[in-house]
């Protein structure tokens, strides 16, 4: 099955009828709410399928549900998600470093997205590779544990109804992306003396504050985001109850369920390579060893 077998034939096609054609190219959907990203089934893209009954089943009873597609093994697709939203965006200028560097390569189809954002198209990479999310750079990863909104489905943007479409085809050959070395060129991990540099800019608080706002606005890969958010905050000389305080009562507000929610940020205080307690800082030592203690209880 090629991008364009796949792609091209649904710009003529209703929501139903294109839901249809993705599932009998093999590639499993599931019905999200009509303009949105959010999914209208319980387990999200855990319950996409490419049964033709069940596909018929959900776009009969939401014949406007905009169309989600699992990445990574799932549907054989990984993409590249080009954000941009703010002023000015910061997604193109990352995009374009990141294709004069080579690490962009080998995309198989371009979908502009009603925003005017991007989505790159890649074959899925032999290795597992996770879905993340680089708030800095306004550029995203989606491979496992993601999925897409694909073409002909629709938001409104600026009061217009605008849809997903596909942008173009690639007429070179097609390679996964290294979404590793896409992410280290993104977000580089300094050595580990700047974490506590005078030169990083803003207070704890105030970078506290910047990762919960970013936290904020993710409507999808939610955990990836949160896990994301608690790595920032660890890298950054914030507790654990800290990180509780400030991400616990965001995450709940996107839709996280409290255990998750724990889970997610004891994961990331867990993870390697995060940055020792200051020396003689005896609180945040005895707060990366208890839970939090205070704020909103996770349990």
């Amino acid at each position: 099955m090629s991008a364009g077998q796949l792609l091209t034939p649904v710009a003529g096609m209703t929501l139903a009828e294109a839901a249809q054609h993705y599932a009998s190219q093999g590639v499993p959907v599931f019905p999200c709410v009509p303009g949105e990203k959010r999914p209208l089934v319980a387990h999200g893209f855990h319950d996409a399928t490419a049964d033709p009954g069940q596909v018929a089943a959900w776009w009969q009873r939401w014949p406007e549900a905009n169309i989600g597609i699992p990445t990574g093994p799932a549907s054989g697709v990984e993409v590249v998600d080009v954000d941009v939203k703010g002023d000015p965006p910061r997604g193109p200028e990352s995009w374009q470093r990141a294709t004069r560097t080579g690490l962009l390569d080998g995309w198989v189809a371009h979908v502009v997205t009603p925003s005017g954002g991007l989505h790159a198209h890649y074959p899925v990479a032999e290795a597992e590779q996770r879905s993340w999310a680089s708030g800095t750079a306004q550029l995203d990863f989606r491979g496992t544990a993601g999925y897409i909104i694909a073409p002909p489905s629709r938001a409104l943007v600026g009061g217009e109804v605008a849809a997903y479409q596909l942008l173009e085809l690639s007429p070179d050959p097609a390679r996964p992306v290294d979404a590793g070395a896409l992410r280290e060129f993104l977000d580089p991990r300094p050595p580990r003396a700047s974490w506590q540099s005078p030169s990083f800019r803003g207070s704890l608080e105030e970078r506290t504050a910047h990762i919960a706002a970013w936290l904020s606005g993710r409507s999808e890969d939610r955990n990836v985001g949160l896990y994301w958010a608690s790595c920032r905050l660890a890298e950054n000389g914030a507790t654990l109850a800290e990180a509780f305080d400030a991400l616990g009562p965001v995450a709940e507000d996107i839709g996280l369920p409290p255990r998750e929610i724990e889970r997610t940020i004891r994961s990331a205080y867990r993870a390697p390579a995060q940055p020792a307690p200051a020396q003689g800082n005896a609180r945040q030592s005895q707060a990366r060893r208890e839970p939090a203690s205070r704020g909103r209880v996770l349990a």
